[in-house]
């Protein structure tokens, strides 16, 4: 049986809104035990086609505490002084706080002062989640299309409770559907690492995952981190991997600035890995971490020597490092909901499923309609360019 929801009472002093410097900003995130990297400033600087924002909210007393924070990028609606306000994977709130849905409210007032028609937002909060076995069977039956038809083994009330609270507010979800929507993953996998042990991790993936390390230890792959002046050997590869799985890279000197931009907030908080087999670069990926949450960000291998495993040396890799750094998480990033065998993205799901992790649904990404008027326009305009 699922726990029971909480409830947000009505709260008579709400936290006050306004904006604070990026070092403010970066101090709050430095406080949680952890936040997404798309919530710190040299995330904002890093998006330099939106315009960015830095916002907290501060608790009354004397003297006055800065309890939360938020990045909001401000993307301009063509000939129109009007405003997308974006918090992508956030705000960074305690959201078991009592007055956290009246600190959203402020938030939509503050960006509406500011020339926004809609306040979009993705806490990422899980709602449910789904242990490795569980999956697996729900995969063998063929009754079953999507994690939505599966009951999870943790049914999360906090993330509940901001869902229900969300739409009680007139925020209404957007980007659901089959398949990859825009904006962030409403489903991502990951893996726990409290509490655990490098001997943990491989006992719980499975044997394909544990018989490919050990074929890249044999092989002699060795893994290393680069820095910044290896970026370019990463985007040839990153490159390659874009024309073969069909999606369009970002210029290697987006990758140099999001190095500079996360470590200027927050010192060794992304890493490059790169995996050679005999001087071959065969595979290479950006690490994350912001507290004790870690990402694997991006990935890229080549078609040469794919039997070394160069890919899965790189991953264990960098999981272990996850664990050395105290991280809580190692988050591989998005999945679809689908468990159907027969989904051309199955096998992303798979891939990430023999790690031996969960399947995270987040309470996903929601629009509150600010300017309504406006915000039918944008919406009509979006479906058209569909």
């Amino acid at each position: 049986m699922s726990p029971e929801p909480l409830a947000w009472p009505v709260v008579d002093r709400p936290l006050a809104v306004r904006s604070i410097t990026a070092r403010e900003h970066a101090a709050v995130l430095a406080a949680q035990p952890s936040a997404s990297f798309l919530q710190t400033p040299g995330w904002g600087r890093l998006k330099s086609d939106w315009s960015a924002e830095s916002v907290g909210w501060y608790a009354a007393g004397a003297p006055e505490s800065l309890v939360g924070a938020a990045l909001v990028l401000y993307r301009q609606i063509p000939r129109l002084p009007r405003y997308l306000a974006y918090v992508p994977e956030g705000p960074v709130l305690d959201w078991t706080r009592p007055d956290a849905l009246t600190a959203i409210t402020a938030l939509a007032e503050h960006v509406r002062a500011r020339g926004a028609f809609a306040l979009r937002l993705g806490p990422p909060v899980p709602r449910r989640r789904w242990r490795a076995e569980t999956v697996k069977q729900a995969i063998a039956d063929p009754q079953v299309r999507t994690l939505n038809d599966v009951t999870p083994d943790v049914a999360e009330p906090v993330g509940e409770a901001l869902a229900q609270g969300l739409a009680a507010a007139g925020f209404h979800r957007v980007g659901e559907g089959p398949g990859f929507a825009a904006g962030q993953p409403h489903f991502v996998f990951q893996m726990p690492l409290a509490g655990r042990t490098e001997a943990d991790l491989l006992a719980g993936m499975n044997q394909l995952w544990r018989r490919s390390i050990k074929k890249s230890v044999t092989a002699g792959v060795e893994v290393s981190r680069g820095g910044v002046e290896d970026l370019a050997d990463f985007h040839r590869i990153y490159a390659e991997t874009a024309a073969r799985d069909g999606f369009l890279p970002r210029p290697v000197d987006y990758f140099r600035r999001m190095f500079a931009e996360l470590q200027a907030d927050l010192p060794d908080s992304i890493r490059l890995y790169l995996a050679r087999h005999e001087g071959d670069l065969v595979a290479a990926g950006i690490w994350v971490r912001v507290g004790r949450h870690s990402w694997y960000a991006y990935g890229a291998s080549t078609t040469l020597k794919r039997e070394v495993q160069g890919s899965t040396a790189m991953q264990w890799q960098m999981m272990r490092d996850a664990l050395a750094a105290e991280a809580d998480v190692y988050d591989l990033r998005g999945i679809t909901d689908t468990v159907d065998e027969h989904d051309p993205l199955m096998g992303l799901v798979r891939f990430k499923l023999g790690t031996g992790g969960e399947a995270v649904e987040y309470v996903g990404e929601w629009d509150l309609p600010v300017r309504p008027l406006t915000y039918r326009a944008f919406e009509l305009a979006q479906r058209i360019r569909r």
